[in-house]
């Protein structure tokens, strides 16, 4: 266990920085996909499946990666994942058909799936119980930092530069895994101990189902599911449903970089409660905070409400995951710790497909944005209920 804060303060920024690698690349999809929508002159159905495919590879890339970093290591696993993502994306800079841009998104998902669990749980076991929920919510916040990078760089670089200049930067994160390989180190619970014996897929799953287990794992599989299938419905066509709403292309981006920068402060309230409330009652509030907001968000009628709503929105969402990100890894024992994180992430992306498929699917069909936004109100208000049933609290409770 790490016990010097210098110690803790390295761990949070090196991994941190592959975090906000990350949030960069999803920030800056929504933008592209608007972009896309009249260089490829694509329809609402076809701007979904941009954000679903994506949300598929990270279905599987946090399913099998969280499972690779329980038998192989966290460390390792991070690297490859960080270098998948890094790579696909800059290879997608040059494509020139919608179907190959597709196939490369899955891979980038797959990678950023990986990635997400992955760095959770190692930052989770190399600091101290007592302030284990606010570092990891800290992790989370760099998520925020990358979103704001994403729409700064979507504002200035693509009506000027195109949206491949946007994805060559956004590739640059495959240098900083090279530094990882040398900054970073493995985790110190009970991972070196060669006395542990590493599960194989089969344990892995079963364990996650014994009954001990078997209410957590149901709980987070429904949280993170609807989480996940609200946020890329809502988050991906941010700056489109803006543009829907009647503003242009450059008012959208700019809008949406104002209600991104309230992310940041999201995240900080909820590090900051997080070890005075606890995770169970910080993320239930926050959520709450997200379903209210969605529901005013999707009823907007003139910009004040929509600038409102959307800040509040980014302000209660983003602090949520940070609290689900602190409160996941904490549910299990080390030898499935990962895999448990990883599989419930997974379940979540199959969320992340069908959100922005059905947005797309719905206006398409036209209907209103209240309808869609009601429906994500109700998605949060069931991760509520499946919290407050079968959620225990885990605030300063030593891993096992």
């Amino acid at each position: 266990m790490l016990k010097k804060g210098n110690e803790t303060n390295k761990l949070l920024l090196t991994t941190g920085m592959a975090w906000l690698f990350d949030a960069m690349d999803v920030g800056m999809l929504s933008f592209i996909i608007a972009a896309l929508k009249s260089e490829w002159n694509l329809n609402e159905a076809q701007m979904g499946w941009i954000g679903s495919v994506s949300s598929i590879g990270m279905a599987m890339g946090a399913i099998l990666f969280g499972i690779l970093a329980d038998r192989f290591g966290r460390k390792d696993i991070l690297i490859i994942t960080l270098l998948l993502f890094s790579i696909a994306t800059g290879i997608s800079a040059f494509t020139t058909t919608y179907i190959l841009f597709l196939i490369l998104r899955f891979f980038v998902g797959a990678g950023l799936g990986g990635e997400l669990p992955v760095a959770s749980t190692l930052v989770s076991e190399n600091v101290p119980a007592k302030s284990r929920g606010r570092i990891v919510v800290l992790l989370e916040s760099f998520w925020a930092g990358g979103w704001i990078i994403a729409a700064i760089i979507s504002y200035f670089i693509i009506p000027s530069w195109g949206w491949r200049t946007a994805l060559l930067i956004s590739a640059l994160p495959a240098f900083y895994a090279l530094y990882l390989r040398y900054g970073l180190k493995e985790s110190t619970i009970a991972w070196n101990e060669k006395s542990i014996k590493r599960p194989s897929l089969k344990e892995n799953l079963l364990n996650l189902w014994n009954s001990r287990y078997y209410k957590t794992t149901i709980m987070l599989w429904i949280v993170w599911f609807m989480v996940v299938f609200s946020y890329y419905g809502i988050f991906l066509w941010l700056p489109s449903v803006v543009i829907l709403k009647g503003y242009g292309l450059m008012h959208s981006f700019g809008y949406t970089l104002i209600m991104t920068l309230a992310q940041l402060p999201g995240y900080f309230v909820a590090a900051w409660l997080i070890e005075k409330w606890g995770r169970k009652w910080v993320l239930t509030t926050f959520l709450i905070g997200t379903a209210i907001s969605a529901l005013g968000f999707g009823s907007a009628s003139n910009l004040f409400s929509l600038l409102s709503f959307g800040i509040l929105l980014s302000f209660f969402n983003l602090g949520a995951w940070g609290a689900l990100y602190a409160y996941s890894p904490e549910q299990y024992p080390t030898k499935i710790r990962a895999s448990g994180t990883g599989i419930a992430a997974g379940v979540g992306r199959l969320g992340g497909i069908l959100g922005p498929l059905m947005v797309g699917e719905m206006l398409t069909r036209q209907y209103s944005f209240t309808i869609i936004f009601t429906i994500f109100c109700v998605a949060i208000m069931v991760a509520v209920l499946a919290i407050i049933i079968l959620g225990k609290e885990t605030k300063g409770t030593k891993l096992e």
